[in-house]
């Protein structure tokens, strides 16, 4: 069994993700913690990619329950056929009436599957799934500052676009 660092190291020629990737000078090790802030950004605009995308998904989910009912007739029709009704437009609480009637989902239901809504969810998934197991390993090499670059990314990505996310069981 190879031994495995438990202690933080602070090495500058500690391997990242295969031996090839071993920076052999301050500057490639640096390059590789640049990396690293970068791909910690990337992963936290990633989430917020995915809470914009779920919110629009939910808006277009909600806009297809307008459905319009045919032979319906509307209060504006009404008064149009009403030879004492006056002249003028008709503004009804749910705005100007159109012929529609609106389907409201159930509280707590399930959003029906749509191949447009989940094959793209679940690629953003896997692609965050990915890139936060390839942070982890950063992380677990011990090396401070592959751990110090890994939380500046997070830090840098949460403040460019943190605002965006939602809250999400699933955001560590």
């Amino acid at each position: 069994m190879s031994s495995m660092t438990m202690i933080f190291t602070t090495a500058h020629n500690t391997p990242l993700y295969s031996d090839s990737w071993t920076p052999n000078s301050s500057g490639a090790y640096a390059g590789t913690c640049i990396f690293l802030i970068i791909l910690a950004m990337l992963l936290r605009l990633l989430f917020a990619a995915k809470a914009v995308c779920e919110q629009r998904w939910l808006i277009a989910a909600q806009a297809r329950r307008y459905v319009v009912v045919r032979g319906r007739a509307t209060e504006a029709g009404r008064i149009d056929q009403d030879p004492d009704a006056k002249t003028g437009s008709l503004i009804t609480a749910n705005g100007v009436e159109e012929n529609v009637k609106v389907v409201a989902a159930k509280s707590g239901s399930v959003v029906p599957f749509r191949l447009s809504v989940d094959v793209p969810r679940a690629c953003l998934t896997t692609i965050i799934a990915g890139i936060s197991y390839l942070l982890m390993l950063a992380v677990m090499t011990m090396n401070v500052g592959y751990f110090l670059s890994v939380l500046a990314g997070v830090f840098a990505g949460e403040l460019a676009v943190g605002r965006y996310a939602q809250i999400d069981e699933h955001l560590h």
